[in-house]
Formats: C-alpha cells, structure tokens, sequence
C-alpha cells in the first residue's frame, strides 16, 4: 500500500511524542529507576526488531492481504459485503487473535521465557510498549501473516490495525494521570493505562490479566479481567521479582533473557 511506511513512522514517532510530554505534565506514578537507562534499551529494541522483521520476512502483512485478496484467499474475500463492513469485521478478528495470542504467550512455558522480557520492566511508560524480544516480534509476525490469509482481511484494515496496535500499546503503557471518573468511561472502549498497568504487576495473578491491546471487551468477556491493582496504581510495584537487578536488564542481558535460567 503506497505510504503505508509513511502513515506507519507518522503515528509511531506522534503517539510517541504526545504520550512522553503528558507523562512529564501530568505523571501516574514516580518512577523508581534511571529512565535514560530504560529508554535507551527499549527504543534500541525497536531498531533491533524493525531490523529482524525486514530480513527474516520477504511479505509483510499488507503484502499477504494483497495477495490473498488477487487468489480468494480467507473468508471474508469469499463473502459479498462492503469494503467498510470487511474492515471493521477485520480489524476487530485480529484484536481478538493478538489478545489469544498474549494470553497463550503467559501460559506456554515455552512463550513465557520469551515474553517475559516485557515484564522485567522496573517501570511502565511510554517505551514499554516498545519493548518486546526479536523472538516475540518474529513470531508475532507469523500468527499476522497467517490470520490475515484466514481472514482475508482487506489491505486498508490492515493499514488501520497496525497502526491502531501500535498507537495503543504506547498509550496503554504511559505513565500519564487521567481522572478516575473519565478512566471508568473511557475503559469502555480502549485499554486505558490504568486498566493496562495491572498486567506489569509482580503479582502473577495481576500479571495475567488485562491482555487486551486495543478492545477492552475480550478480558471481560474472557474472564481475564481485572479492574484495579491490590495496592493501588501508586503503590503497585512493576517488574518480575526474579529479574530486578541493574545489570540483569541491560540490553545484551535482555537479548539473552528467554535463555537464562531463572524463570517464573
């Protein structure tokens, strides 16, 4: 899709911005760790993995819903209905798989070790929605190639979800402040970081909660959902216990994590 690079870098580097400069105006909680420390690690991350993706896979996601719109490919390139009625039946399909597939990414063992680098965060901002292993991004990428074939999911949707993903993983994680009484409306209808921080707590049973990314409904409708921490968004402690240590998340040690040896 022309642009789509474009559009892509735009809203990245936008969100990015807007959501750093609220957190300095108007911050949910301290912040106990070096932050420069933190943002250079996890923006490195993203180089690494924007990297990854580009030489391990010869078609992207736009590439496949493409190609899969020009053979019949999925269902909804079989089906007679209006551009506007396959995107958001499209969009709304692939929130659900990328929840399915954060749910399964806490309780395989196996995607736990990879995935578990997210969570060793000390702190929750901004750059933690940027911060995923290579491994984790390769494999996400795979289960997006592939629901997208099943789907049949036009190219515009998947333009717009992308984008969308990508955006609200920055928004949910940011340490912004927004009124109680608005956060209970607006969680009706996004992932607020409110909602959202209960998943980076140290507490398992937090931890494996709120998975949604975009669409609030399927923790709820799922039985994954979990409205406030135990202690309090002030008083909560973020991270993993058994990473929280300094040198343990630097950013070669973060690359090797899925291979060290403590686990949860």
């Amino acid at each position: 899709m022309p642009g789509e690079q474009v559009i892509r870098l735009a809203f990245f580097f936008s969100v990015l911005a807007v959501v750093a400069i609220w957190e300095v105006i108007a911050p949910r909680r301290a912040l106990t760790g070096n932050k420069r420390r933190r943002w250079v690690a996890n923006l490195s991350l993203v180089a690494i993995n924007t990297v990854a993706v580009r030489l391990i896979f010869p078609i992207f996601p736009t590439g496949i819903s493409l190609l899969a719109q020009e053979r019949g490919w999925g269902m909804l390139n079989v089906v007679n209905l209006p551009i506007w009625a396959k995107s958001i039946l499209a969009v709304v399909a692939l929130d659900f798989i990328i929840y399915l597939q954060h749910v399964l990414f806490h309780f395989l063992p196996i995607l736990w070790r990879i995935h578990r680098m997210h969570h060793t965060d000390l702190d929750i901002d901004v750059t933690t929605g940027n911060r995923f292993h290579p491994m984790e991004i390769l494999i996400s990428m795979g289960i997006k190639l592939a629901a997208v074939s099943l789907i049949g999911a036009p190219t515009v949707a998947v333009v717009i979800f992308e984008v969308v993903l990508n955006a609200t993983s920055q928004f949910n994680h940011g340490n912004i402040f927004i009124h109680d009484a608005l956060d209970r409306w607006l969680r009706l209808a996004v992932i607020t970081p409110d909602m959202h921080r209960v998943h980076n707590s140290i507490i398992p049973r937090e931890t494996n909660s709120n998975f949604g990314f975009n669409l609030p409904w399927w923790d709820r409708l799922c039985g994954t959902y979990r409205a406030q921490p135990e202690e309090g968004h002030e008083g909560m402690t973020i991270g993993l216990k058994e990473f929280r240590e300094p040198a343990m998340l630097t950013l070669t040690h973060l690359l090797i994590q899925p291979f060290a040896r403590k686990s949860t």
